[in-house]
């Protein structure tokens, strides 16, 4: 975790409380964590997709509130690893859950709870300090019913500072969600400058959409496959189209084949996507190309890992 950037002084009397610190979301992946992410801070700051552990470090959105600030800190879905990369994406998850003023613990509405929930939820124990509340999420694609059954066995598992259902697509609860969170926190001056979103790099945040981008689409096997790594970032001219250079990994041939498709078609349709959400992100023209490279089992790799940032 970074370390706190304090800025301002404290409230005087006259003025209301100001509070500020950080909170994480957990739960099996796909359930909607980077979504709510996104949707308190009011801009992209994680990818998103239907596709499993696409959160792969913890990334950290500010969210402004006249109240309060938060850091929000959105991980990799907790999950049984299979892989050494695997485990470093637990490992990012037990780092950040010892280092935060609220935990928040997300199940989706429209799922019963499993197995891999009540293993999460147990996680919980081992930080006894920490707040704790259950986020019940995607509440637009459950009926009020099923909603109702969802935060009843919800609030069976423990007990929480704060149980509240809501849905990050439509917006539903999401600014309760903020005022209630930072409620819990401590009092503190703000500890981000008022327009900071993130403290990604533009770099790191450019290589994440390519990669959503490439998984779009693909089998349920080739996600875990896919990294991404940005050779070169520069204009042309001052204020110029801004070319970039980069690079999707993947583990073997086979892979590299379904990324690039027939004749490149598929490669052209990650590019062209990616391109977009880069012109929106950087509000300028963009070149993108993309080289696409086999790193044998890098998943596996130590070394590997260590050059694709893990």
């Amino acid at each position: 975790m970074s370390t706190r950037k304090p800025r301002g002084g404290a409230a005087t009397p006259d003025e209301p409380t100001f509070r500020a610190g950080f909170v994480t979301f957990v739960g099996r992946p796909n359930v909607g964590k980077s979504t709510l992410t996104n949707a308190l801070v009011g801009e992209k700051v994680a990818i998103t997709s239907s596709k499993p552990q696409t959160t792969r470090r913890a990334i950290r959105g500010i969210v402004h509130r006249a109240s309060g600030q938060l850091i929000v800190v959105d991980t990799p879905g907790m999950h049984r690893p299979r892989t050494l990369l695997g485990e470093r994406l637990n490992a990012v998850v037990q780092d950040t859950l010892g280092d935060v003023d609220v935990i928040g613990f997300c199940v989706p509405a429209n799922e019963p709870i499993g197995p891999g929930d009540r293993f999460i939820n147990e996680q919980l124990d081992s930080f006894p300090r920490t707040r704790k509340i259950a986020i019940v999420t995607k509440t637009d694609a459950a009926g009020s019913t099923k909603v109702a059954e969802q935060l009843l066995a919800v609030s069976e598992l423990r007990e929480w500072d704060l149980v509240i259902p809501l849905s990050a697509v439509t917006g539903e609860q999401v600014d309760l969600l903020a005022e209630q969170v930072i409620a819990l926190m401590p009092e503190s001056p703000a500890l981000y400058d008022d327009d900071a979103v993130t403290d990604e790099s533009t770099t790191d945040r450019v290589a994440e959409l390519i990669r959503e981008a490439a998984l779009e689409g693909v089998s349920d096997e080739l996600p875990h496959s896919l990294a991404v790594t940005i050779d070169e970032m520069a204009e042309r001219s001052p204020g110029g189209v801004l070319d970039i250079f980069a690079n999707v990994f993947v583990e073997r041939d086979s892979q590299k084949g379904i990324i690039i498709g027939h004749k490149g078609s598929r490669l052209t349709e990650v590019g062209t996507r990616a391109r977009l959400e880069i012109e929106k992100l950087m509000g300028r023209r963009v070149y993108l190309k993309l080289h696409v490279k086999v790193a044998k089992e890098w998943q596996r790799d130590p070394k590997q890992l260590g050059k694709l940032g893990f």
